[in-house]
């Protein structure tokens, strides 16, 4: 049997807005009919590790609305175990608002709502389940003291911890760097926490090199068409990407870490790992939406990309 996941962040109703052109700073746009689709970083990983077939459970809050109950729902749908969702009358459940240009790129605004509420206290409260999971996996999309704590105790009962550093602080805690086994920023993301630019893939290797000094054990880097640049003490090593023509990059990462760990979980080698996790984000790009692109695990096995 697989090991089992815990992902504790955000669930988030994702309002998207197709574009022409991502607006510019003072710019007015005009856009075209918004869709409403489950999203949130946490919950985008949870739905990704659920439909690729891991045995997945998810901690977070929403709202006591409708929204609310609609991502539960899907997360449920796609096999993941929601029990420990809680609902709150504190907040209304969060939201992002997410323009789409006609290459597929995109900008995002994140509305925290209810995940504001995924305190630490909460975590806390959350020990045992913590600890019945074998991997814990972690963004940046609630609250940081929240985060922190859930690593700690991660730690404290010898499980394996995950963070996706998104969206990117400044500096992470050393004491956070140095309890994590895997670290999975995108170049973005590695360039501001280890302090150096990552803009290609020899600068991601040296920040990634960085960041494994302070004690990371595996630094994941997500580098867009490059691939993925996994770093470690003993070596370096890019996975090309699958080429694609991408319609739509939301959640692509999400899908990335999810499927990563789902594969981790099944014993799989690092480096098949990582091509699974490329696999399910080059079919993820191709469709439109959060937790609507990600493909289920018999879309994957079919799945060919296009001959060049």
């Amino acid at each position: 049997m697989s090991k089992s996941i815990l992902i504790i962040g955000s669930l988030n109703m994702d309002m998207t807005i197709p574009v022409e052109e991502l607006p510019q700073k003072g710019e007015t746009i005009l856009g075209g009919s918004p869709s409403y689709i489950p999203g949130g970083k946490g919950a985008n990983q949870a739905c990704a590790a659920g439909k690729l077939g891991g045995r997945v459970a998810m901690l977070g809050k929403v709202g006591r609305d409708q929204m609310g109950r609609a991502l539960k729902e899907n997360l449920a749908a796609a096999g993941v175990d929601v029990s420990h969702v809680e609902e709150t009358s504190d907040a209304p459940t969060g939201m992002a608002v997410i323009y789409v240009d006609k290459r597929g790129s995109n900008s995002i605004v994140v509305i925290p709502g209810a995940n504001g509420c995924c305190d630490r206290a909460y975590v806390e409260a959350n020990e045992a389940l913590i600890a019945a999971h074998d991997i814990i996996v972690l963004q940046l999309e609630i609250p940081y003291d929240a985060v922190f704590a859930a690593v700690r105790l991660a730690k404290k009962h010898g499980r394996m911890v995950v963070l996706n550093p998104a969206p990117a602080p400044d500096s992470l805690p050393d004491e956070v760097i140095s309890a994590l086994d895997y670290f999975t920023p995108n170049e973005t993301e590695l360039a501001r926490i280890a302090g150096m630019a990552a803009g290609s893939v020899r600068e991601a290797e040296a920040a990634g090199k960085r960041l494994v000094e302070k004690g990371v054990g595996t630094v994941l880097a997500t580098l867009g068409e490059a691939g993925a640049l996994l770093v470690t003490r003993e070596e370096a090593r890019l996975v090309p990407a699958l080429r694609v023509d991408a319609v739509d990059t939301t959640a692509a990462g999400d899908t990335f870490n999810g499927a990563f760990v789902t594969a981790l979980a099944e014993g799989t080698p690092e480096a098949e790992a990582i091509a699974f996790a490329n696999k399910a984000a080059a079919i993820s790009v191709t469709r439109k939406g959060a937790q609507t692109s990600i493909p289920t695990r018999e879309e994957l096995d079919a799945w060919q990309p296009p001959r060049p």
